[in-house]
């Protein structure tokens, strides 16, 4: 089903250059669908101000003076599944598409891309649609794979934790992972910071990259 063409798109940009913020911005009202609720030069401004606005889709870049555009990336949409998420960056870089991937980005888009192809990606990702293909998930994923090497502090993880740290590196809210775990969502809660404590960490992004490393644990058919 076709999303209605006359509905407005609420976009939120954060990026740390005024310049390209405003040139964005300029190039989004053009078109009538389109409406910028707001903006930010920072990973702190953004997690400020996006609750606020509520925005449909918000476009971040990569890097920012504060932090990473993906850290923010994976708050929001943590905290607001219903907004949707593209990165904009000049750094073409697999780890960062990887990132980007386990944030629970739609899409991953260079900064040389034409006007109207962003145009037609916050359209696309405003309807639900992924610009990143099942195939292009898995590649980012296997891009961590590849220097995997066993670590003593998946062992400290209990088999559940283990399958909520698997769950994590998919992008998935504590919510999402309760339903597919049939937990509570404030059990999940617990299981996350059960996690990141066990294995030294402070962010959900740090725990999807060091799983996205890491082979998923062996589990026998008794393991549920």
């Amino acid at each position: 089903m076709q999303p209605d063409d006359s509905a407005t798109i609420r976009v939120f940009l954060v990026d740390d250059h005024e310049i390209v913020r405003r040139g964005l911005r300029e190039l989004l009202e053009t078109v009538p669908e389109l409406e910028v609720v707001g903006e930010a030069g920072t990973a702190a401004e953004a997690l400020a101000r996006i609750p606020a606005t509520r925005p449909d889709v918000a476009i971040f870049d990569a890097r920012l003076p504060d932090g990473s555009g993906i850290d923010v990336c994976r708050e929001i949409r943590s905290r607001f599944p219903s907004t949707k998420a593209l990165i904009l960056t000049s750094f073409d870089d697999e780890r960062a598409l990887s990132s980007a991937v386990l944030a629970g980005a739609a899409g991953y888009l260079l900064k040389d891309i034409k006007g109207n192809g962003l145009i037609e990606a916050i359209r696309a990702v405003a309807a639900g649609r992924q610009l990143l293909s099942p195939a292009d998930v898995e590649r980012a994923r296997r891009s961590w794979a590849r220097e995997t090497r066993t670590d003593p502090r998946l062992e400290r993880l209990s088999p559940q934790e283990r399958r909520v740290l698997d769950h994590i590196a998919r992008g998935m809210t504590n919510r999402e992972i309760g339903l597919a775990l049939s937990l509570a969502e404030k059990t999940v809660k617990n299981y996350v910071t059960a996690v990141l404590g066990k294995l030294g960490m402070e962010s959900r992004t740090q725990a999807a990259v060091f799983a996205a490393t890491h082979p998923p644990a062996q589990e026998g058919p008794t393991s549920r």
